[in-house]
């Protein structure tokens, strides 16, 4: 066993002391201090919360108690927890002390379907003070020491419940099961929708799983500790999706405990009435206890379906804030796939613009290649014109002066017409020719 003292390195150097070795990790180890109760669960007034990231309803707000006895030896109990406590992978009856040893196996909760193991998983282990602090959990002192402030309503004791003249057992029971649940509904505690039952010594270890925060005690719940929780499974459905997966996996393990309750609750109403049918003073007794038995499964059967209910709503919830982060998910994608449909148009738009404006330069110059065909054959037509005009007029100038009388203006020569083979003859009298021969008038 590791010296008893406070938490501090310098007070321990060279010590040893127990602690639960997380099994995988080098750190989130449980500190076993000599003379201290250790409390493990969700809640926030034990020593060490542990707030599970796959299931948050894995564990319990006060899961299970570490305490030595008499004799000095470290011992765990199940505090009624939701999913159990197992040592060496057995599970240990709630409120059963048990003795824990050097090598032993812890397990918190179950592991959920496509698990092999759960989440939280421990050995026993004495480790050296020097080798086990760099590796310890911060301890729930700082909650802790807020709810030391918070006040409580006090619990119903059985003390309480009975008074001068105590009724038998099955008018008690009757009594507690009308505050636990009014025709077939729960009745929740005070202000934050807790379920109600019975107190645990009325209940049956072997049958009921419900956490003693759950008990009809009307504990005055601290306001602002429930919004905190539900902040905090926000922000862990935010990052971890699956988180409803593996709350539909409880929710199906706890389906089946109901199931099982329910039968178990027929059978007994079976033998109840078959115990009244028989008239024997001597089975009174009998009868009483088994009425009281029928009580606690009917209380503990109206508990685990108001847990049951709740567990459905936060699924529903769940399930919808999923499929509402699946449609923004597709929004976004739709969006995206828009922004780049719009990109690659643009990039196309400009590529087609780019091709047109190069065709429209070839045009351009094809166009003024063409113009300056058109300019160069106008200008050759203007020379021909020019040089034909030119041909007239000297002719009609040979004509004027060398073919006409300057006295009565007649020509030497007579208009004929001839074939176009006996043209160039005509032409032979020209001046120049030698062989014209004129007519005078």
């Amino acid at each position: 066993m590791g010296e008893p003292g406070s938490l501090v390195t310098g007070d321990r150097a060279g010590g040893r002391s127990w602690c639960l070795r997380r099994v995988g990790m080098d750190a989130e180890w449980l500190l076993l201090e000599d003379g201290n109760e250790v409390t493990i669960g969700r809640g926030f007034g034990v020593t060490y919360q542990l707030v599970s990231k796959i299931c948050p309803l894995m564990i319990s707000r006060n899961h299970c108690v570490l305490k030595q006895n008499v004799e000095g030896q470290w011992t765990i109990m199940d505090n009624k927890s939701l999913n159990g406590v197992w040592l060496n992978r057995q599970r240990l009856e709630p409120l059963n002390v048990y003795s824990i040893h050097k090598g032993d196996h812890i397990q918190l909760g179950v592991p959920l379907e496509n698990k092999e193991n759960a989440e939280y998983e421990y050995e026993v282990t004495e480790e050296e003070w020097d080798r086990m602090y760099p590796c310890l959990a911060p301890k729930n002192d700082q909650m802790t020491g807020k709810n030391k402030g918070l006040r409580t309503k006090r619990k119903f004791s059985l003390d309480e419940l009975e008074g001068p003249g105590a009724e038998g057992p099955s008018n008690l029971k009757s009594k507690i099961s009308k505050v636990s649940c009014e025709s077939g509904q729960p009745v929740k505690s005070h202000g934050k929708g807790e379920v109600a039952s019975q107190p645990s010594e009325y209940l049956d270890p072997k049958l009921t799983s419900l956490e003693p925060s759950e008990k009809a005690t009307e504990v005055h719940v601290y306001p602002g500790s429930t919004k905190v929780i539900e902040l905090h499974h926000k922000k862990q459905k935010a990052s971890n999706p699956s988180a409803s997966h593996s709350s539909l996996a409880l929710f199906k393990v706890t389906m089946s405990r109901i199931l099982k309750l329910k039968t178990q609750m027929q059978e007994k109403q079976v033998a109840v009435l078959n115990v009244k049918k028989q008239t024997q003073k001597g089975n009174s007794k009998k009868i009483v206890k088994m009425e009281q038995e029928l009580q606690d499964l009917q209380s503990q059967l109206c508990a685990e379906q108001a847990q049951q209910q709740a567990r459905v709503e936060q699924l529903e919830k769940t399930f919808q804030e999923e499929e509402q982060h699946l449609q923004d998910l597709e929004k976004e994608q739709g969006e995206e796939d828009l922004k780049q449909q719009l990109a690659q148009a643009l990039q196309e738009h400009r590529a087609l613009m780019e091709e047109l404006n190069r065709s429209k330069k070839d045009f351009e110059a094809i166009i003024q290649a063409k113009n300056k065909e058109l300019e160069q054959t106008k200008e050759e037509k203007e020379k021909v014109q020019a040089q034909k005009e030119e041909v007239l007029s000297h002719v009609n100038d040979v004509l004027e002066n060398e073919l006409q009388c300057i006295i009565c203006s007649e020509y030497f020569i007579e208009q004929r017409d001839c074939p176009e083979d006996h043209a160039p003859e005509a032409f032979e009298g020209l001046p120049g020719s030698g062989s014209l021969e004129l007519g005078m008038v």
